[in-house]
């Protein structure tokens, strides 16, 4: 019976061990993954590093992402980081140019006055250089540092990337917006869509 009594003992203990180290790993994973969390990885619907010929990207409408311009006058280059005429972005591009803009002389010029030159080509990046009614893909910190100075191009909604709002409201957006008539009846026809969609829900 002693003997019985000392197996039951050490069984006991090394069970009690085996939950204590197992609730120290589950607790020591759940520190480390909120200090180090897992890299993100773009969903099928933005991974535009992966293929960055055939975007499906939203914009800022929550609609999918129309194009900004496929041939900058006829150069044949297209605008965007990828050069493939969309305002699509992705790991690579740290820039994140993101919003559509019509650019015009007034911009070019305070772009170029804080070191952000638009207008002379760069071939080695097919970038054609920019002029006056052009249509390209800015960066959203270079449109954001623009409307503080009161300098802002206005900017086409359908067109640009939702990313965007990471750094601009969408309020502030509208207020540029060349198709701000479209953009408001493709919200519009989003939210009715959303309601029919609760009402079965």
């Amino acid at each position: 019976l002693f003997l019985i009594s000392i197996a039951y003992t050490a069984a006991l203990l090394l069970v009690l061990s085996l939950v204590e180290t197992a609730a120290f790993t589950i607790s020591r994973d759940r520190f480390t993954s909120r200090r180090h969390p897992p890299p993100l990885k773009l969903s099928n619907d933005d991974d535009e590093d992966a293929a960055p010929a055939t975007p499906s990207s939203t914009n800022v409408l929550g609609t999918s992402l129309s194009p900004c311009c496929t041939n900058v006058r006829d150069t044949g280059i297209g605008t965007g980081f990828y050069r493939n005429g969309f305002c699509s972005t992705g790991e690579q591009d740290l820039g994140r140019h993101t919003i559509c803009v019509q650019v015009t002389d007034e911009f070019l010029k305070y772009s170029a006055s804080v070191g952000n030159d638009l207008s002379t080509p760069a071939p080695q990046y097919s970038f054609p250089g920019l002029k006056d009614g052009d249509i390209w893909c800015l960066c959203a910190q270079r449109w954001a540092q623009a409307y503080m100075a009161d300098k802002a191009p206005k900017l086409y909604l359908q067109a640009t990337h939702e990313k965007t709002l990471d750094y601009v409201p969408f309020h502030i957006l509208r207020e540029y917006a060349l198709d701000k008539t479209e953009a408001d009846e493709a919200l519009d026809d989003l939210n009715k869509k959303r309601e029919r969609l609760k009402k079965l829900l």
